[in-house]
């Protein structure tokens, strides 16, 4: 199927590993010029070698922290700068701090709220004039956690919570406006946070066999598999594209079946 993305660009935060730089590849492998926004430049810049071997597209790193405002203002003027215009933006970064409520520091809370809920605001708010200008779209991925509370998840669930909150506000705005905004919700996809949940699954079951906390995991979640980045990365293309022109303000779980709540 031809998304007919060519010649659009788009930044992409939290690019520089696991679910963000396969958005990012997805994107560029559909011809989208893409910006790979993160802290590390050295891994911005890996990414963005290995995506330019497999995808005729034009790729950009910009490093910069997204807990200072500024540089989400940085980010976005960089980049439409860059490609003379702004069609797509994708808000990946930020990871929350999981464990014991009353161990969690508010320096914890501060730094999840600060980069995840914070950075998508700031993008978003930077990047809406250019946005408008080109009825582009923009996606969250935020997680799960939204839906589903957890003991030791206190930080993360609040603010992917927020986080839909907020994308269905923005929804409401941009409909009048021609942008479309819409959200995945990734589920257990195979990234180096999983991989540390499966070695804390290790440590919790008493085995040495990582093959069998793998598949004792997978069914205490109760999925079949674990995710893959290119899958959340796909469906960001498809929603980015006119195909999905009627998708709008959704909210899309993409978790094997994972979330039973509606």
């Amino acid at each position: 199927m031809d998304l007919q993305l060519g010649g659009k660009t788009a930044v992409v935060t939290g690019a520089s590993q696991g679910i963000g730089a396969a958005i990012a590849a997805a994107l560029a492998e559909e011809g989208v010029d893409v910006c790979l926004v993160a802290r590390n430049k050295q891994n911005l810049d890996n990414v963005a070698e290995g995506i330019r071997k497999k995808a005729n597209a034009r790729v950009i790193t910009h490093a910069a922290d997204l807990q200072d405002a500024k540089a989400c203002a940085g980010a976005v003027a960089f980049a439409a700068h860059e490609f003379g215009k702004l069609n797509i933006l994708v808000n990946n970064a930020g990871a929350t701090k999981r464990g014991s409520f009353f161990e969690l520091a508010d320096e914890d809370w501060v730094a999840g709220f600060g980069l995840k809920f914070f950075a998508t605001m700031r993008l978003t708010r930077a990047a809406w004039p250019h946005l408008r200008k080109s009825q582009g779209s923009i996606v969250n991925i935020i997680g799960v956690g939204s839906r589903v509370a957890q003991g030791d998840y206190t930080i993360g669930g609040p603010v992917n919570s927020a986080l839909v909150n907020f994308t269905k506000a923005t929804a409401d705005v941009g409909r009048t406006e021609g942008i479309r905004i819409n959200a995945i919700n990734p589920g257990h996809i195979r990234t180096a946070r999983l991989e540390k949940r499966i070695d804390t699954a290790m440590v919790r079951y008493a085995t040495q066999d990582r093959a069998d906390a793998e598949r004792r995991l997978v069914a205490e979640y109760g999925i079949n598999r674990y995710g893959e980045p290119h899958e959340i990365g796909w469906l960001v293309a498809y929603l980015c594209s006119s195909r999905a022109d009627f998708i709008h303000s959704s909210i899309i779980d993409v978790d094997g079946g994972m979330t039973k709540a509606l």
